[in-house]
């Protein structure tokens, strides 16, 4: 089952014995737990119903104790077991998924991982459980889930905003829906988020970010470019060299790609380099037009070059800023 259904199983007063809650993203773990301990039971209930441990600091029988005990003057009990993955007795619960108490509901979390599946005590977690498997969000399919996020608070968004925000948050989920909450709370419904709403309530400039250094050097603006590293290097903290890298490594990518796919059709382009949208494309293709084949694997040369030196991988970087490696690199690129 997915997060959603199973939420929307338990708002329907549809509670089951055992989930297992297992996979890479957490956000979508935590949104099912946190959902347990806070609506599953009544205030009151559960000052004697509720009981959270965590795998680090417990063992299997702690776990069975808390499960087979009988709830206190409600309907039942919730027991939510976090950091799963740390408990090394996980598999000696087998017994109690395959036999489990009618009157509790428990929640295992097992996070930052897949669990493997094959194992006999997953055959039983198959068998007598409810199974949720969180899957990463990679980042061609976030701009997606975030337009459908903010369509769930009433909101829509530009597709500069759009993109503005994969650049700079990533796939992190739970990073991304605390900014995201944030700036809803200050706009009303209906609203449109563009750039400014950007700046103003995630506090990413609209001006001075890795999205805009794309474009300029993508254009070949010298003057752009340089306010824009002449910014990052005076805020070192806000725009990490290593991320700046990362980030134009995948945007030089993605234009060297499109000098493989000229002529083919748009969709196949998009599919291609996993863009939505034919607005994505605009800066790669610029990129493409302004930078011969050649010209962008150097470039992607560069940029292995410069991770090594800002790493300090490299001996002759030692003594460099790592603003000063970023003014070296983009004078490279652009020339």
């Amino acid at each position: 089952m997915t997060h959603d259904q199973i939420l929307q199983e338990l708002s329907a007063g549809k509670v089951r014995p055992v989930y297992f809650l297992h996979g890479a993203e957490p956000y979508f773990i935590d949104k099912v737990s946190d959902y347990a301990e806070k609506h599953l039971l009544s205030e009151a209930e559960q000052a004697f119903n509720l009981t959270v441990l965590y795998g680090r600091d417990t063992d299997h029988l702690a776990v069975l104790d808390a499960a087979r005990r009988y709830p206190v003057m409600a309907p039942r009990q919730v027991v939510v077991l976090k950091e799963a993955q740390e408990m090394k007795t996980l598999p000696e619960l087998q017994g109690y998924i395959e036999k489990p108490a009618d009157t509790t509901a428990l929640f295992i979390c097992y996070k930052h991982k897949k669990f493997n599946m094959t194992t006999k005590f997953a055959a039983a977690l198959k068998a007598h459980a409810v199974v949720m498997e969180a899957k990463a969000v990679y980042e061609d399919r976030m701009p997606a889930w975030i337009q459908d996020y903010l369509k769930a608070k009433q909101l829509k968004i530009e597709p500069a905003a759009l993109q503005l925000i994969v650049e700079h948050l990533g796939t992190q989920l739970s990073k991304v829906t605390n900014e995201l909450d944030k700036m809803a709370l200050n706009l009303p419904p209906g609203a449109t988020v563009n750039t400014s709403h950007i700046e103003a309530f995630i506090g990413i400039s609209k001006e001075y970010n890795v999205f805009e250094l794309q474009r300029a050097l993508a254009e070949r603006n010298l003057q752009r470019v340089g306010r824009i590293v002449q910014y990052f290097a005076a805020n070192p903290k806000e725009n990490p060299l290593l991320v700046v890298i990362n980030a134009l490594y995948g945007f030089f990518s993605k234009a060297l790609m499109l000098h493989a796919l000229q002529g083919r059709s748009e969709k196949e382009m998009l599919d291609t380099l996993k863009l939505r949208g034919s607005w994505a494309l605009k800066d790669y293709s610029l990129a493409a037009h302004r930078y011969s084949r050649a010209q962008l694997e150097a470039i992607i040369g560069y940029l292995h070059e410069y991770d090594l030196k800002a790493k300090g991988i490299t001996l002759d970087s030692s003594s460099y800023t790592d603003g000063e490696l970023l003014q070296e690199l983009v004078w490279k690129i652009l020339h």
